[in-house]
């Protein structure tokens, strides 16, 4: 079986510090490998795989401003559909924009949609759902209109976020510094619990950053660390008493919530999309519907048995369960 997989060129694959898409497509496209799977990553230049490698984009477009995204994005789909022929399967990880070319080519495709941002993406999916194989990360974002071969949770290698049986005092931010993620409802929170909050993450939306977090940030009670990865990441979130996940949208996955799970963080999330598929409340974490409650989860956070959280992540989001879903869903489409 030989597979093409397509990376987004946002960020390198795998990323430095953010830039979930390339780390679940490099995740997965390692796993493969490591099966004796055939795969050839398409991705920027810099990319990192023990695949082939596959690339025409000089550098990541969020890391480097000389590229251009709407350019260089459709000289990445063109260099990879103008080799289509050479593949069994196309797996895109890299939203609707190769759908244009999906008609041009004979080669079977599974599309993993990351996110269902809104239904005005809806005229790139609808009407190439009987041509392209849907992925939904989680049941909470199948869109009633279309079709899914499967929903297939993210897996993470458990094995680089180590337990960390006690925890510190601090409660955590892990995140895009956006509306979106709730940061400013974390520190009112934290502050309200009367605990130190740690803030870890890029910041997405600088006018929200300047007006409701950085006034807060005073090194002591609320601390900004900035994005961190590799190493720095599971201990940070290993650190946590608890990670604040209080989002404002409904979100299609976490993967800091389940890399704190695996590090045996409970993590207290509003109970909206995917958060009920992830957390089970009461056991690893709590799900809140307001601030007030995330308050009162704070308080009962002795109830939580790290152990759990760990033995919780280990049973349901190692990598090698998503590896082994996607090449079910391989065989099955090319009905090997």
């Amino acid at each position: 079986m030989k597979i093409a997989m397509l990376a987004p060129i946002s960020w390198r694959t795998p990323p430095r510090h953010y830039g979930p898409w390339e780390l679940v497509t490099s995740l997965l496209t390692e796993a493969l490998v490591a099966r004796g799977v055939d795969v050839t990553l398409f991705a920027t230049l810099d990319s990192e795989t023990g695949g082939t490698l596959a690339g025409v984009v000089p550098a990541p477009y969020s890391e480097d401003p000389s590229i251009d995204a709407k350019v260089w994005e459709h000289r990445h789909l063109a260099h990879l559909f103008g080799r289509a022929r050479e593949f069994d399967l196309i797996h895109n990880q890299a939203d609707f924009p190769a759908h244009a070319f999906s008609g041009l080519v004979d080669t079977a495709m599974v599309t993993t949609i990351h996110g269902f941002s809104s239904d005005r993406i809806l005229p790139m999916y609808e009407p190439y759902q009987d041509r392209v194989h849907y992925v939904a990360i989680s049941d909470a974002d199948r869109h009633p209109r279309l079709r899914y071969a499967a929903t297939i949770h993210h897996g993470i290698r458990i094995e680089d976020f180590p337990v960390d049986e006690r925890g510190g005092d601090a409660l955590l931010f892990f995140g895009r510094i956006h509306p979106d993620k709730g940061p400013a409802h974390a520190i009112r929170v934290a502050r309200e619990a009367g605990l130190p909050l740690v803030m870890a993450g890029i910041v997405q939306d600088r006018d929200h950053h300047e007006r409701d977090v950085a006034p807060h940030v005073d090194g002591v009670r609320v601390r900004y660390i900035g994005a961190v990865g590799g190493a720095d990441r599971a201990r940070t979130l290993g650190r946590a008493r608890a990670l604040l996940h209080l989002i404002d949208f409904d979100e299609p996955f976490g993967l800091s919530v389940v890399e704190a799970l695996a590090c045996g963080t409970p993590v207290i999330a509003t109970r909206r999309g995917s958060m009920p598929e992830l957390i089970d409340d009461g056991v690893t974490g709590f799900l809140v519907d307001n601030a007030a409650q995330a308050v009162a989860a704070v308080a009962r956070l002795g109830e939580i048995d790290r152990a759990a959280c760990r033995a919780a992540a280990v049973r349901r989001f190692g990598v090698d369960g998503m590896a082994d879903a996607y090449l079910a869903l391989y065989r099955r489409i090319l009905g090997r």
